[in-house]
């Protein structure tokens, strides 16, 4: 199985008491940042442990005084962030390119943050402005179209074909988000046809097509046996079941057949 550095969560924190430690130019941002969530900032630290806050961002400019600070809250049951030093962190947090509500967060688990800004920066070009009120108009939409498709699989097909680049609803089309009403009252889901194959030419998924890495993302089922590389079933949907091609009859919804170059093209 291929492992990730840190597992990469989005914090509900509305309302709730954060701790907040340290002035200057790297406490700043921490605050700024609590701020925007949602939450409420504590600055004591015997009164966050008093009051059972969860969570806390440490920035003295004395090394010392992080660690004690650091040790002190996580004694206290707190997720602690340290600026600057990962060593002394349970979480870090990331570089986050915002289209409310949609957020994407690009994180090094601590390896470098001018990395994670510029790779930000590059994303900011790209992504259109209009993405969060195209992600607010599926959420309004979602209940006609669980209506319409009640089938959760379906209902997931449907999306991913509007989704998909060329689509009705493609989220690089900054015009998406006015079409998704009129999408949503006649979606269908495209039929499952046939069990569809793709055969890897090495180990690395940068090898991997656009088309191929496109049919990981959205199947259903993956057949595949234990000698595909952890890379390549990385790039599949969390949630797609995993099955040997002896089970094959088991597989629903979309499914996606992996073989290697030499081996039968069709699942038995």
């Amino acid at each position: 199985m291929s492992t990730i550095a840190s597992l990469p969560l989005f914090h509900q924190i509305t309302g709730q008491q954060v701790l907040v430690l340290g002035d200057g130019p790297a406490a700043e941002p921490k605050r700024r940042l609590v701020e925007r969530a949602g939450g409420v900032i504590v600055d004591d630290l015997a009164r966050a442990i008093d009051e059972g806050v969860r969570l806390a961002f440490i920035a003295y400019e004395d090394a010392r005084a992080c660690e004690v600070a650091a040790i002190n809250a996580r004694c206290a049951g707190m997720l602690v962030n340290v600026v600057d030093r990962p060593e002394l962190c349970d979480f870090t947090t990331p570089s986050i390119l915002d289209r409310d509500p949609l957020l994407v967060a690009i994180g090094t688990g601590g390896a470098s943050a001018g990395l994670a800004k510029h790779v930000r920066l590059r994303l900011e070009r790209v992504l259109p402005a209009t993405l969060g009120a195209l992600a607010r108009a599926l959420e309004a939409a979602r209940p006609g179209l669980r209506a319409r498709l009640p089938d959760g699989a379906e209902r997931r097909r449907a999306v991913d074909a509007a989704l998909a680049e060329g689509g009705p609803l493609d989220p690089f089309d900054p015009g998406s988000q006015e079409r998704v009403a009129a999408w949503a009252e006649d979606a269908t889901a495209p039929a499952v046809g046939a069990v569809v194959t793709i055969v890897l030419r090495s180990d690395d998924p940068e090898d991997l097509t656009l088309r191929e890495a496109r049919l990981l993302g959205i199947a259903d089922t993956l057949l595949a046996e234990a000698d595909i590389p952890p890379a390549i079933l990385a790039r599949a949907r969390a949630d797609a079941r995993r099955l040997p091609f002896a089970l094959a009859r088991e597989a629903s919804g979309m499914t996606l057949a992996i073989r290697r170059i030499g081996e039968e093209t069709a699942p038995d």
